[in-house]
């Protein structure tokens, strides 16, 4: 059986300024930190299908460090997806962007794949933290 994650995140901003922070590499390293140490997560994500990439954080007695990804989807701004793959398992992330109109987008995570409730809790807690990052950097 596989589970899935579903969040939506509003932000008072451009969709092409959440686009970015998506899909720009230095951008995202300023608000997809480790959880653990604080410190950003060094990626060399490129919005280009098919592209793998990695995200990296400082290794754990639990966890190498290494999220292992592949782009399926680039629509910009509307939607970006990718494989996200770390101990043992894989799931496919999907960003969709939505302009609310008055400044405001609506950001939302559909993330796929996961085999058990306590994988859906861990990402729940994690993407809501990065998302309250990102929406820093957004209001920078």
């Amino acid at each position: 059986m596989s589970l899935a994650l579903s969040l939506d995140f509003q932000y008072t901003t451009s969709i092409e300024k959440v686009w970015s922070a998506l899909t720009d590499s230095g951008k995202i390293a300023k608000w997809v930190v480790d959880i653990h140490s604080g410190q950003a997560m060094d990626n060399d994500f490129k919005p280009v299908v098919g592209h793998r990439f990695q995200f990296r954080a400082q290794p754990t007695e639990w966890w190498d460090g290494i999220i292992n990804g592949e782009v399926l989807i680039v629509d910009a701004p509307n939607q970006v997806s990718y494989t996200w793959a770390s101990g043992g398992e894989k799931h496919t992330v999907t960003w969709t962007l939505q302009d609310l109109g008055d400044g405001k987008v609506n950001l939302h995570l559909e993330q796929t794949g996961f085999s058990n409730a306590q994988g859906v809790e861990g990402a729940k807690y994690g993407w809501g933290k990065w998302c309250g990052e990102l929406e820093k950097m957004l209001e920078q």
